[in-house]
């Protein structure tokens, strides 16, 4: 492709360049094939230098051109490849076109383009136009180059989009120079699976001049219609009444903006035949794709087109119509028109012009207008009225709307130019505004239009750190090649260089010099005629140089000097942006890294002046470029830094916001050069956020970008010259630098951590590592007897690896020579001396090989040097026959075990037994068909009949490390002090749940780092214990620090309403904990099976009784807390072993609640305030429901028991369940109520299976009436019967709210939970300052927001001002994002199948505008994802839930209600992103079509029989709407 910096200087260039790149052929039509054509030059080009198309298909292929003279009757070239399923375009002129109309009518139902540029150039005749408008073809029309480049994107979208032929008409006349289309509007324009179908699909026809039949169809599933598929969904002729009955299919298409994969599936099965219809392709068809299209033109480059466009003032009472090729000049006369003259004229064009949606003109146009003067631009009109004339005509002077519709005057137009413009839109307006205007008036003189030009963009990723120079400076800051600048004389290519942005810095350096020495002289005259400006400027002379104190001088001086009338006043005022000392930068891109000493970069480092550099390197970590040292790029960086003088710093903003904002302030206030160096990687300009962190975040961790900062002063200063600041390697990295000097050290780019040989190297170590290991086990065995045995296996749960060491103990038993290794751990080459091997692997995503077996099943896949004619193997996969349950997804079942086996027996391999499978649908999950394959592998290597086996010891289970721990202790201790490893053993990591902290991997860095040779990149997540989610500003602050100190500078606020810290590396756990132990908060029973952190209703409007039920809340908590002394053992003793207890006063080593073994499973109490259910009190193993007594304090709590949320998919003696109502409890006998129930279910509990071990199974085992008992005999009387009480939702109140005392309350919107600074919002920072000055306090909801609560009337306006300014006061979301929630799954969480977090926010995006246009905008739907069916968010009870099966698939749940009191129910399993799109989107439609008053989205769902009821736990598996295809 070229580079982003090529330029197009014709309307031709542009054109053939898009036509070239979204098409399979290109008929280039030539006047000779000798003479080329104005398109010629560019297709030659593109095609000599081999570029590639750009729609899916051409990937590997290069598009064909067929130069065709133009007498040759050219369009007869475009049936063939057309036929043959080709995506073909034509280039032309407007020549060719009606000697072509015979071919047109047959090709207007393919999906080709024809590119036309009208004849003459100079005068361009419209008429050729008009003369095809009624063949059926649709015509665009454009006019600049950026226009024509633009629409001919446009015109092989719709085409596609269609299925119909688009011609696109463009004057040649006007010929300005743009840069080449940007690579992000091929790629989400043009329809890449409509391409594809439309291949597949070709047309057997045997005559070139008969119909072939085929037509531009629409597919329809159901009731519900797809997108206009063109020939892709009908493939040839088919009867407008056809009707296809699919069995099985419900789901279907729909043609949404920037949306490629929107076609109807019938691979989102259900049991019912669904009939499929096609219809022709209509103008309302075409009207929404254009429309969609102009859409995603408008997202990408800015420009907006419309089908109707008008320019001029809304009060306009005349406007113009122009066709013809000179609009523009129309429009920019009247812009630049003398104030009055043209004031209430506007100009009208159409863009599409056919088909004509004349409809669709009144409201394009001023209600005002009274009269429009339509100019057509044809050369031989062979009637009185021309063909526009005609057609506004009839839009605007017919039907009902005549009364009062403006009148017609037509008019010729002839050649004009920039000079005659103005005497022909004068004379067209006095003939409009005459009494009786001359119909068909001529005007126009001769010349030629000037050129456009077009100004060069700036990738829109690139933004992030403009925004944080442009905060971080604000008016200081001076980008000195900015694309915004004007240059007069200087064109925009040559204004953006670095070189001409150096020259001009140096320009503006010394101008502010010499401004500086005039201002000195003039404190010492008398030029001023008073005597302020004198004083002042002399004040301002001794800051000028510092940025705040010079600022603020400069204010005083500025208001001086316009108070005094003189001419040195004057004089110095002309210049006044020179008294702020300004923030110098220079931008650019790592196309500078090429050219070191032309690019710009030695000459500012050269220069020694006080210039800052951003250079911003968008290259990929995954595309880094190993293959030629010579050629790679130069690092900046290093080159720099030789120069002794230089402030350098390498960043990048999606790994470390902070260092960017350091790295960025330090290099202003540095006396001399400096340069920062940016990474931000992209493969497109569209690239999400997600993406570009990924690829950062792999980056930064092996090393290929190193973050640092470099100051060669520093030292002098008493500091540190090299600051490292890679977070993981920052140890590895100081060692190498050490070593030797640092420089040398980063232009050797240490292998460990280098992306320029990080693949021959870490390939290298990791087959070492493997051969290493394999022959010290190989030495191990050469004294035992016996037949060898290999097991390597491949598991990503852990399930598969269990099985294969437990299978090696059991064959070393039996006198086997055992071995069991993981699949990426074994070396290929030995496979062909192995004498008896057996494989055991998991089944990962759809039917895939678990991460650590891809790379080895790959290479036995592709392997042509294997023999095992005397190998002996077999096989056993574990697998879930109904985890894809539609039927044409069971192929993915046990796949790899399958193609395994498969793979072995074709080169040669002895099978010992047939595939075992294992089903974790089978009575006892893969066990069962384990223990029939186990015995059979026995007998084929003759060690079945064995004497003396040795009884195997029993699994170690969490109840077993639980009573080995010495009530929590364990080896954690220990465990903290080994530097060899980032992690803690498998029990201690069992235990430190307990302490409130888990221990994570970034699963976004697992697959490099194990690529590296690296241990996976362990960190810890550390929660803490807030009863009732209640924090002092204080203690926000000391939660802030926290996150920065020790943690990834983010904070992550908890559906379980508490502080939640990610990314604290193991030796900073200690320290964190101690941390959180001074801020007077505790991590202890935040996690584990223990009563966790006790929830409470935010309730911003009754303050007073909140804190009632808050005090209950904390009660509760005291009263549950665990009793052990290892938490204040482990991580808060000092120096000298003293105990430091601040936040907890523990002093037995007994646990007098919970015992040795502690609970069977976690453990969860909430407390919800009637009408408010923003706990989800239904949800957890015990909710009390506050109520309000007659004197309106509380009275006591209806007690609900027996909730929880988690699930195993595809387990259906899993489920989730609400609580059921036990009764009342009085206020001060609540706190022993909860500790009876817990007790009953530590007593009563499963303690042997873990999925069946909470509360919820434990109340439906032994029934509510008999626990209920248990829980009264404990207590010694019975419950009262529960009070009556109502809720109206499960969502928080966004805004400002005031209590009944008066104070203020402020509900902000934090996306699911997680406080950050970003580029564009800074948000941890906002709520830092406002911690500052807030003397109330912090209330997290469990929803996941924040309320700011008790605000006093006097702090209100300094509190407003600080959230205006960080932007936090913004509510204004649609009710679908404020009422929606997700769990944190991928990086972190071990557990998580697909994303969420990072998911969510992105799928309400692409669900907003249906919304929007549907009048849904402010309405609460429930919405909430997670990543696994352990249902951290609560999925189980939202209104809508997608719940992670694997990456980028969900199941699909609706029919929760509203107020969190009803379970939701599977409605489809395993769906992708289109498949939830073409679901929810005419879902969310039908919702505001058909719903009852108030009735809300989850009822709407159960009431039109979309989705059953769930009325209990027990029913969340029954009537389903998506049963298994093989299930009865």
């Amino acid at each position: 492709m070229a580079s982003a910096i090529a330029s197009l200087k014709t309307p031709e260039e542009a054109v053939a360049r898009i036509a070239y790149l979204s098409s399979d052929v290109v008929i280039s039509v030539q006047p000779s094939l000798g003479g080329a054509s104005a398109f010629s030059p560019k297709l030659e080009e593109l095609l000599l230098a081999n570029v590639k198309g750009s729609v899916a298909g051409l990937s590997e292929r290069i598009p064909e051109v067929q130069p065709v003279r133009q007498n040759a009757d050219p369009l007869l070239s475009v049936y063939e490849p057309a036929r043959s399923g080709k995506l073909v375009s034509v280039t032309t002129t407007s020549n060719t076109l009606i000697s072509s109309i015979p071919h047109l009518y047959k090709l207007i139902n393919y999906p080709i383009v024809i590119h036309v540029s009208m004849q003459p150039a100079e005068y361009p005749d419209y008429s050729e136009i008009t003369s095809i408008r009624q063949t059926g073809l649709i015509l665009l029309q454009s006019e600049s180059t950026q226009e024509a480049q633009d629409m001919a994107v446009a015109a092989h979208a719709l085409a596609l989009k269609s299925g119909k032929a688009v011609v696109h008409f463009f004057s040649s006349s006007e010929k300005s120079e743009v840069s080449v289309e940007d690579p992000a509007l091929l790629e989400r324009a043009l329809d890449r699976s409509a391409a594809s179908e439309f291949r597949s699909r070709p047309v057997v026809a045997g005559n070139l001049y008969a119909d072939d039949g085929v037509r531009a169809t629409v597919r329809q599933i159901g009731e519900i219609q797809g997108e206009a598929q063109g020939y892709g969904a009908s493939g040839t002729a088919t009867p407008v009444d056809q009707t296809t009955a699919v069995p099985g299919s419900t789901s279907s298409g729909s043609s949404t903006t920037d949306d490629k994969s929107s076609r109807p599936s019938v691979s989102s099965a259900s049991s019912v035949d669904v009939p499929i219809t096609t219809r022709d392709v209509t103008s309302e068809d075409i009207f929404k794709h254009i429309n969609s299209i102009f859409a995603v033109i408008r997202e990408v480059t800015g420009r907006s087109y419309s089908v109707f466009e008008y320019s001029g003032p809304q009060n306009a009472e005349v406007a113009v119509f122009v066709f013809g090729s000179s609009t523009s000049l129309f429009r920019s006369t009247l812009q630049n028109a003398s104030s009055g003259e043209y004031e209430k004229v506007g100009v009208i064009s159409a863009r599409l012009y056919r088909p004509w949606f004349g409809t669709q003109l009144p409201s394009t146009i001023p209600r005002n207008v009274s009269k429009i003067a339509v100019l057509e631009q044809i050369h031989r009109q062979t009637t009185r009225w021309g063909p526009l004339f005609l057609d506004l005509l009839t839009c605007l002077r017919t039907g009902t709307g005549v009364k009062g519709a403006p009148s017609v005057v037509a008019h010729k137009l002839g050649y004009i130019n920039a000079d005659t413009v103005e005497q022909a839109l004068r004379g067209v307006v006095q003939n409009l505004k005459s009494d009786s205007p001359i119909q068909n008036l001529a005007v126009g003189l001769e010349s030629a239009p000037k050129d456009e030009v077009v100004k060069p963009q700036q990738p829109g990723v690139e933004s992030a750190y403009m925004k944080i120079l442009d905060q971080l400076f604000g008016s200081r800051l001076h980008v000195a090649n900015s694309l915004d600048h004007t240059n007069a004389g200087i064109s925009a290519e040559i204004a953006a260089s670095p070189e001409y942005g150096y020259g001009s810095l140096i320009a503006r350096s010394e101008k502010r010099k010499a401004f500086i020495e005039k201002a000195e002289k003039l404190t010492k005259s008398s030029e001023f005629s008073t005597p302020g400006p004198a004083e002042a400027l002399s004040q301002w002379l001794l800051f000028a140089d510092d940025e705040i104190k010079g600022a603020a001088a400069a204010q005083e001086l500025i208001s001086k000097l316009e108070a005094d009338d003189s001419a040195a006043a004057k004089e110095l005022l002309a210049d006044k942006s020179l008294f702020t000392k300004e923030s110098p930068w220079l931008i650019g891109s790592d196309a500078w890294a090429y050219d070191l000493g032309n690019s710009g970069v030695h000459h500012v480092a050269a220069s020694g002046k006080n210039i800052n550099m951003l250079v911003i390197d968008s290259q990929p970590y995954s595309e880094k470029s190993a293959a030629d040292p010579t050629r790679r790029k130069k690092d900046i960086g290093l080159y720099a830094m030789n120069f002794g003088n230089v402030y350098v710093a390498s960043v990048a903003v999606y790994s470390s916001y902070t260092q960017v904002l350091h790295a960025m302030i330090e290099a202003d206030k540095f006396d001399g050069p400096s340069v920062v160096v940016a990474y931000l990687p992209y493969n497109k300009e569209d690239d999400s956020a997600l993406t570009v962190m990924q690829e950062t975040k792999k980056a930064v961790d092996i090393g290929y970008w190193p973050l640092y900062r470099y100051d060669p002063f520093a030292e002098d200063k008493g500091g540190v010259n090299f600051n490292l600041e890679s977070a993981r390697i920052r140890k590895e990295l100081q060692d190498f630098l050490s070593r030797e000097n640092h420089l040398a050290q980063l232009v050797k780019r240490n292998p460990s951590f280098a992306a320029s040989i990080s693949q021959s190297y870490g390939k290298e170590v990791r087959q070492q590592q493997k051969r290493t290991a394999k022959d010290a086990f190989n030495k191990l065995l050469e004294g035992l007897s016996g037949p060898p045995l290999t097991i390597v296996w491949s598991s990503d749960g852990g399930n598969a690896e269990n099985l294969a060491k437990r299978l090696a103990r059991r064959g070393k038993a039996r006198g086997l020579k055992t071995l069991a290794i993981a699949m990426d751990e074994y070396p290929l080459e030995d496979l062909n001396n192995e004498e008896n091997i057996v494989f055991v692997t998991s089944t990962a995503g759809q039917g895939e090989f678990p991460v650590n077996g891809h790379e080895f099943w790959q290479q036995v896949k592709g392997a042509t040097d294997l023999d095992l004619a005397a190998v002996n193997f077999s096989v056993f996969g574990l697998g879930d026959s109904h985890y894809w349950p539609r039927k044409q997804d069971k192929i993915y079942y046990n796949k790899p075990a399958k193609d395994l086996e498969k793979r072995l027996k074709e080169v040669g391999g002895n099978l010992l037994i047939e595939v075992g499978l294992g089903d974790d649908q089978d009575p006892d999950g893969y066990q069962t068909g384990y223990s029939e394959w186990e015995p059979k592998l026995w007998t084929a290597l003759g060690v079945d009949n064995v004497d003396g086996l040795p009884d195997e010891p029993p699994p170690i289970t969490n109840e077993d490390i639980k009573i080995a721990s010495n009530f929590l202790r364990g080896t954690i201790a220990e465990g903290l002090e080994d530097t060899s490893t980032a992690a803690i053993s498998a029990s201690d990591q069992q235990l430190t749940k307990f302490h409130g902290t888990y221990m994570q991997d970034d699963r976004d860095l697992r697959e490099e780092r194990k690529a590296q040779g690296l241990e996976p990149a362990y960190s810890f997540m550390i929660r803490c214990r807030l009863p009732g989610g209640v924090a002092t500003p204080k203690q926000w602050i000391q939660m802030d620090d926290i996150s920065d100190d020790f943690g990834n500078h983010t904070m992550k606020l908890t559906t379980r309403q508490t502080f939640q810290f990610h990314g604290v590396v193991k030796h900073n756990l200690r320290n964190s904990m101690r941390a959180i132990n001074k801020s007077l908060m505790t991590t202890i029973a935040a996690c584990g099976d223990v009563n966790r952190n006790v929830m409470c209703s935010s309730l911003p409007q009754q303050s007073a009784f909140h804190d009632q039920v808050q005090a209950v809340a904390k009660r509760v908590s005291d009263h549950l807390l665990p009793q052990t002394t290892a938490y204040h053992e482990i991580w808060l003793k000092d120096e000298n072993d003293k105990k430091v207890q601040i936040a907890g006063d523990a002093v037995v080593d007994h646990e007098p609640l919970y015992g040795p073994t502690y609970l069977p499973r976690k453990f969860k109490i909430t407390i919800a305030v009637p009408p408010h259910n923003d706990t989800d009190v239904y949800a957890h193993d015990i909710g009390l429901i506050a109520i309000k007594g007659e004197d309106g304090n509380l009275a006591g709590f209806n007690v609900l028991v027996g909730g929880g949320m988690g699930v195993t998919h595809n387990n259906k003696k899993t489920y989730p369940r609400t609580g059921s109502m036990f009764g009342f409890s009085p206020v001060d006998k609540v706190h022993i109520v909860c500790e009876k129930i817990m007790l009953v279910q530590r007593d009563h509990g499963d303690r042997k299976n873990r999925k069946h071990a909470r509360l919820k199974y434990t109340v439906d085992d032994l029934g509510v009436d008999v626990y209920r008992s248990k829980v009264e005999e404990l207590l010694g009387y019975k419950l009262d019967p529960e009070r009556p009480f109502h809720f109206d939702s499960n969502i928080d109140t966004f805004g400002w709210q005031k209590d009944e005392n008066g104070k203020n309350h402020f509900t902000f919107f934090i996306e699911n939970g997680r406080i950050e600074d970003t580029a564009d919002f800074k948000m941890k920072t906002g709520l830092r300052e406002i911690a500052k000055v807030h003397k109330g306090e912090f209330r997290l909801t469990g929803n996941q927001h924040l309320i700011l609560s008790n605000v006093e009337d006097s702090s209100l306006a300094e509190i407003k001002d600080l959230m205006t300014k960080y932007k936090l006061d913004n509510v204004q979301f649609t009710g679908l994002r404020l009422s929606s929630s997700a769990c944190v799954a991928f990086p972190t969480c071990g557990l998580a199948m697909a994303e969420s977090e990072r998911y969510l926010p992105v799928l309400i995006s692409k669900l907003e505008d249906v919304l929007e246009d549907n009048g849904l905008r402010h309405d609460s739907i429930v919405m909430r994802m997670t990543g696994c069916p352990n249902g951290c968010a609560r999925p189980w009870l939202a209104e809508i839930a997608f719940v992670g099966k694997a990456f980028g698939a969900y199941n699909m749940y609706l029919g929760g209600g509203y107020h969190g009191q009803r379970l939701n129910k599977l409605f489809k399993s395993s769906i992708k992103e289109e498949e939830i799109l073409a679901i929810v989107r005419p879902l969310f439609k039908r919702y505001a079509l058909e719903r009852e008053e108030g009735e809300r989205f989850g009822d709407f769902c159960i009431r039109i029989g979309m989705i059953k009821p769930t009325t209990e736990g027990k029913t969340f598996h029954d009537d389903v709407a998506e049963e298994d295809a093989d299930e009865e």
